[in-house]
C-alpha cells in the first residue's frame, strides 16, 4: 500500500495570529494532485464540503471539514472561490503551532482515515534539495513528500 503525504508551511493566518476571521488552511485550487488526495467535492453545489477523520499523534480521532467556498459562482454578490480545511483551530492551538511550522497530512491507499501532525520549525524538513527524498514545492506553502 502506498502512503501519500503533503506538508504545508503554516502562515500567520493559518495559526490565527493575524486576527483575521478566515478559518482553516487554504488548499490551492490549481493543485490537482492535492485535491485528488482529499475527498471529492461537487462544484455545482453551493459550498460543498466533506468531513474527514484524522488520527492525531496522541491517538485522538479529529474530524476536519474540507470545504469548497464557491459562492462566487452561485450567488449574485458572491466573492469566494477557494478550498479550505477547517475545524483545525483547537488542534493547532494544542500543538502550539506557530507561523513557519509545518502541518502534515497523510493517508495510506485503502484507508479511510488521514493522519495529521504539526512539525515545529526546528524539526521541519528542509525545502531545498538534498540527498533525501525528492520534494516538489507547491503553491501557498504546500509540498508533496515522496
Amino acid at each position: 500500500m502506498t502512503t501519500k503525504t503533503f506538508i504545508k508551511t503554516l502562515s500567520a493566518n493559518d495559526v490565527g495570529t493575524t486576527g483575521g476571521h478566515m478559518g482553516g488552511i487554504l488548499v490551492p485550487k490549481g493543485d490537482g494532485e492535492l485535491l485528488a488526495f482529499l475527498p471529492p467535492l461537487d462544484p455545482n453545489v453551493l459550498n460543498p464540503s466533506a468531513w474527514i477523520e484524522c488520527d492525531t499523534p496522541d491517538g485522538t480521532v479529529l474530524r476536519l471539514r474540507f470545504i469548497y467556498y464557491n459562492n462566487r459562482f452561485h450567488t449574485p454578490r458572491g466573492t469566494r472561490n477557494e478550498y479550505r480545511i477547517t475545524w483545525l483551530t483547537k488542534f493547532l492551538r494544542n500543538a502550539d503551532a506557530r507561523e513557519g511550522d509545518a502541518f502534515e497530512i497523510s493517508r495510506t491507499d485503502g484507508q479511510d482515515r488521514y493522519r495529521i501532525r504539526v512539525i515545529p520549525v526546528s524539526r521541519a524538513e528542509p525545502v531545498e534539495e538534498d540527498d533525501g527524498p525528492v520534494r516538489i514545492r507547491l503553491t501557498t506553502g504546500w509540498r508533496r513528500v515522496h
